[in-house]
């Protein structure tokens, strides 16, 4: 069972909630993949309701995205299972099926093809509207040592695309 909300409505504990760790969720080829995330924001941008979030370029999660480009944010209301968030955050989907690893419950999207996850009830149904790649060259100083070493083969090298997803549906799983 799902109750529709105005996602503005829960602005605050979404956004509090992306501070600590919200999974995002992607699928391609029958395959589902959630992903934890700590980078990403609400807005409006062109009259649309936006959801933002930023993949590295090397995570499967951005391959996914490439080939579907969809995505189901899945917020905690109450405290959730930390294990979720730091399997779902180290290991790959390329390499384990975080979904059965972790008996995570799927719930049918309304309006996309990318499930909720019913562990992490907010959920908000996002289709991609725009993509951007950073640049490099217009990372301020302090921003890209610290988030982009570089002459390393650290996963965390390489630069994030910017997911702009139209928030196409919003609901509490019950």
């Amino acid at each position: 069972m799902k109750q529709f909300i105005d996602p503005f409505d829960y602005a605050k504990e979404i956004l509090q909630a992306v501070k600590s760790g919200v999974l995002i969720t992607a699928k391609a080829n029958g395959r589902v993949n959630p992903m934890t995330i700590s980078w990403g924001t609400m807005g409006v941008e062109w009259g649309k309701k936006i959801f933002i979030t930023f993949v590295r370029g090397s995570r499967f999660t951005s391959e996914l995205l490439e080939k579907n480009p969809e995505f189901t944010v899945n917020i905690p209301l109450e405290d959730v299972d930390k294990n979720i968030l730091k399997v779902c955050g180290t290991q790959s989907g390329r390499d384990i099926d975080k979904v059965r690893d972790l008996c995570l419950t799927l719930e049918n999207p309304v309006d996309i093809s990318v499930p909720g996850i019913k562990e992490l009830p907010l959920t908000l149904e996002c289709r991609v509207v725009y993509s951007q790649q950073q640049i490099p060259q217009q990372v301020l100083d302090d921003h890209l040592f610290t988030h982009y070493p570089e002459n390393t083969t650290d996963i965390h090298a390489d630069y994030h695309t910017a997911f702009y997803g139209e928030i196409v549906s919003a609901y509490i799983i019950k």
